[in-house]
């Protein structure tokens, strides 16, 4: 079986970035079937080109039985709201022309966001005759409509029919959480599974004490609050900025963040003003150098904004943060904190509160057989229901009989 999947902000586990992607086709691979990937030369989280010059379409080994094809897209993804509408075109339109040079494709992959590569992989899959696994990994354009990012009406409507088209005319719709079943199946989907988000729970040791990174930024003798993942609009880092204000006198506890995004400088700068001397704001490092970070972390932080549709969300940084055996501060409300409560993995608070957040890491940073406890619940709750490997066998079964059903 040969397998396309038409993905703007794939990201390998040699980039930073969500790398659900990369580790469903490595087992795909694994399963005997080839994955070819196209997808942006633009790091989604970070807004920077891999080369200086975007060529129209570089090829690159993305290992055995999965070849990347990086499709020419235009550069300026973080700039403003237009830059980034022409990004997800530009990528719309190489990814189409590119995909029609891939032969012999037995199934076309789509994903949304952004969902208008979504209606690539349609035409694609309709002009190679073969089957479309439509995957939601978040509710694009609903999401945008709530925290105001999308406002122009015209824009509105195309997208919510676009979104409706595409889950009606999918073989498949996928959902990386069970929030968004009720949703899609209201929009037109016909039949949806789903395949949740989780983590490759081999890639971390929850003993590990993460020394190499302590020392590489100074973090020793430290209680080490992370925050790990994109710095944008709906991330509400700015509560943590608050909490780290409230824990300043609290001298051994420092606060991290790493990663990248478009509200990045709008947060050094409101840190400049609070005048924290307790935060950290580290570059973002590749999927692989994860574990180490992650093991350098005595608590891990995951907050999102407080809007209503944020709580259908399975968030992949809290699978990697209970994988790697660390407790969880969850300023998020919804599936995921029913998720966080029921294995016992961590604190779970309102997501605008920064009192209850520096309560909750001062708690935890006094309380180490707590942080343990929490920590390796997780751990094995993360083994026994969200194991990637596990989860990526579900999606190797239902790809299969998608390709069966086609051929009979």
């Amino acid at each position: 079986m040969h397998i396309l999947l038409i993905h703007q902000a794939f990201a390998s586990l040699d980039e930073p970035g969500g790398t659900r992607h990369h580790e469903l086709a490595c087992h795909l691979a694994k399963s005997g079937h080839r994955v070819t990937i196209i997808a942006s030369p633009v790091s989604y989280l970070t807004g920077e080109a891999m080369n200086k010059k975007i060529p129209w379409v570089e090829r690159q080994d993305g290992g055995e039985g999965i070849t990347v094809l990086r499709a020419y897209t235009y550069p300026a993804l973080h700039r403003s709201f237009v830059h980034r509408i022409l990004s997800f075109f530009s990528f719309m339109f190489s990814s189409f022309f590119i995909s029609l040079s891939v032969k012999n494709v037995d199934l076309v992959w789509g994903t949304s966001p952004p969902i208008f590569q979504g209606a690539t992989a349609w035409a694609v899959a309709l002009l190679k005759r073969v089957p479309l696994l439509f995957e939601v990994r978040d509710l694009w354009p609903a999401f945008a409509i709530a925290v105001g990012v999308l406002r122009n009406k015209i824009l509105i409507r195309a997208s919510q029919w676009l979104e409706r088209y595409l889950y009606h005319h999918a073989d498949l719709v996928v959902v990386n959480s069970p929030g968004f079943i009720s949703h899609v199946l209201e929009h037109g989907a016909q039949k949806v599974e789903l395949v949740p988000n989780g983590s490759d729970t081999s890639m971390f040791d929850p003993q590990d004490d993460g020394q190499d990174f302590r020392e590489k930024y100074r973090l020793e003798d430290k209680f080490v609050g992370l925050y790990a993942g994109a710095h944008g609009m709906s991330n509400n880092l700015g509560v943590v900025l608050q909490a780290a204000k409230i824990l300043q006198y609290d001298k051994d506890i420092v606060i991290v963040l790493l990663g990248d995004g478009k509200e990045k400088p709008t947060l050094l700068r409101q840190a400049e003003d609070l005048g924290v001397r307790n935060v950290r704001f580290l570059a973002p490092v590749p999927k692989k150098e994860m574990p180490g970070a992650l093991a350098a972390a005595d608590a891990c932080i995951a907050i999102l904004k407080p809007v209503e549709l944020y709580k259908t969300v399975y968030p992949n940084k809290v699978f990697d943060y209970m994988a790697a055996g660390r407790p969880v501060v969850l300023a998020m409300q919804g599936v995921i904190q029913e998720v966080v409560e029921e294995a016992g993995a961590g604190i779970t608070i309102k997501p605008d509160d920064q009192v209850a957040m520096a309560n909750a890491i001062r708690e935890l940073a006094v309380d180490q057989e707590l942080r343990l406890e929490m920590g390796m619940r997780g751990r094995q709750y993360v083994e026994l229901f969200f194991d990637r490997v596990v989860l990526a066998g579900k999606m190797v079964v239902l790809m299969e009989s998608l390709v069966k059903a086609q051929e009979s």
